[in-house]
């Protein structure tokens, strides 16, 4: 499509942003610390959550607020970066990042850019469009963003405030910046740490595995035996990688005696579930999130038969790992089903929840409230991963384990994976259009009552005159 299309949706959204725009007044009071202003709000990560958070807050007249991301510019979020499937694997019908006009969703895009046959036509949407549609919506929406910056330490000061040191992924220089509170939207990994086996740490040479989050030389794989670890959509996307790389084998090792098939993802689709899910009470919560968990998600179809269309792949199911080690140059797995040898491993071993290994986080990971401090489930539903899991307050914010022991956490906001027991917030696209609403709602209510006292100051110096009614000899000549 010719670029008058997109520049066409351009300026309908930029319209239909005016249109919808009132009040526009920017109503947060400005604060400094040191000398330096205060950030209303610091959001880490740059992804689809990062932007569809800056840009809601936006929405409500809040735009003293940062985005920072540890990648370059254009790879933020996971999607050119480490994520190596062909397409979305949600419906290409989906909204969230957009907040409801239509103009910036994503197949108003699609159909500007490719056309309207294009989308009658297409599937899923290509995981690279969905990043170009990403880096799109943040231009046009002016969500201000400071890509290869880390962020390395969350420190509380008084106030209640957060001084945050950023350091920049390039020339390793680093900077405090002072903000009232900090968004987590660092996506599925995002309130722990990727799994690495112990027992693969320990074994084996760096260079001869990898995890499926991590940058993998697939290239290099070419004519290499590889074992997969992991039934997961992310290992058999890693399968089918090094397959059409030129791999000669490719063998994944499944725990599960049988695959699962099917995907309570999609179940939970739909506004009352998406929406309500937060109104639950917890052993309701639990009883959904402990069903939802043990059913697992399966891979997509094409996911599966882009791997099963090689000769040279295979699934091992009811295959655990046992033991791993190197004879020589050779990996050797030992298993139930036998034992493998190989040249590379790839680790779909997913993530576990551990605050204390995050820097946003490390401060405040002995008194951050965990399932397990605030429900116990009957015997027969106890589930120690569930458990584990951060007990979230209704608008995304981390809770004291001790009532009292640390105010600051009211001001950490978890929009990740982690959020799912709690207000099923995935970070994923389908739950963008409840999930973001709500945080913002939150942080703009924790704002507007921190400043209360400054407001109404505000108001009683309010004397702008409205009316203007004539002088009393001007009405008698009258």
């Amino acid at each position: 499509m010719p670029d008058s299309a997109l520049k066409s949706l351009e300026d309908r959204a930029r319209h239909d942003l005016e249109c919808l725009a009132y009040p526009t007044r920017g109503w947060s009071l400005p604060e400094t610390h040191a000398g330096k202003p205060v950030l209303d709000s610091l959001i880490i990560g740059g992804g689809q959550s990062g932007i569809a958070i800056a840009f809601g807050l936006k929405r409500e007249g809040i735009d003293n607020t940062l985005v920072v991301d540890r990648r370059p510019e254009g790879l933020e979020g996971p999607w050119i970066s480490f994520a190596r499937m062909i397409t979305l694997r949600t419906p290409k019908h989906v909204t969230g990042p957009d907040l409801g006009i239509a103009s910036l969703s994503p197949r108003a895009w699609y159909e500007a850019r490719f056309g309207i046959e294009a989308w009658a036509k297409l599937g899923k949407i290509p995981r690279q469009h969905w990043a170009e549609y990403l880096q799109w919506l943040r231009r046009l929406t002016g969500v201000r963003l400071r890509s290869a910056t880390e962020v390395v330490d969350v420190e509380p000061l008084p106030g209640p405030l957060f001084a945050v040191t950023l350091r920049d992924a390039g020339t390793g220089a680093t900077e405090k910046i002072t903000a009232r509170s900090v968004v987590l939207a660092t996506g599925i990994e995002g309130a722990g740490r990727w799994t690495i086996l112990p027992q693969v740490a320990e074994a084996l040479p760096r260079e001869r595995y990898g995890h499926t989050s991590e940058a993998i030389d697939f290239d290099a794989l070419k004519g290499k035996r590889i074992l997969v670890l992991g039934a997961g959509a992310s290992a058999f996307d890693n399968a089918a990688t090094a397959l059409e790389a030129g791999a000669a084998r490719v063998d994944l090792l499944a725990r599960r005696k049988t695959m699962p098939v099917v995907n309570p993802n999609r179940w939970m689709e739909f506004a009352g579930f998406m929406r309500h899910f937060a109104d639950l009470d917890d052993a309701m919560k639990w009883r959904f999130m402990r069903h939802i968990f043990k059913l697992n998600q399966p891979p997509p179809q094409d996911t599966y038969e882009r791997c099963a269309r090689f000769a040279g792949f295979a699934l091992h199911t009811g295959t655990p790992l046992d033991a791993i080690g190197m004879q020589g140059d050779e990996i050797v797995a030992d298993t139930p089903s036998g034992q493998f040898r190989c040249d590379y491993l790839i680790l779909g071993t997913g993530f576990h929840v551990d605050f204390a290994a995050r820097p946003e986080t490390a401060r405040f990971a002995a008194d951050i409230a965990l399932w397990r401090d605030r429900y116990e489930a009957p015997a027969e539903l106890e589930d120690k991963v569930l458990a584990g899991f951060p007990y979230l307050s209704d608008a995304f914010q981390l809770q004291e384990k001790v009532p009292g022991s640390n105010p600051h956490l009211s001001r950490l906001y978890c929009y990740t994976f982690a959020a799912m027991p709690s207000l099923a917030g995935s970070a994923g696209i389908s739950a963008m259009k409840f999930g973001v609403p709500r945080l913002v709602h939150g942080l703009t209510r924790q704002l507007f009552l921190d400043q209360a006292e400054g407001h109404l100051a505000s108001l009683t110096a309010y004397d702008e005159p409205e009316l203007v009614m004539p002088d009393k000899a001007a009405r008698e000549v009258a």
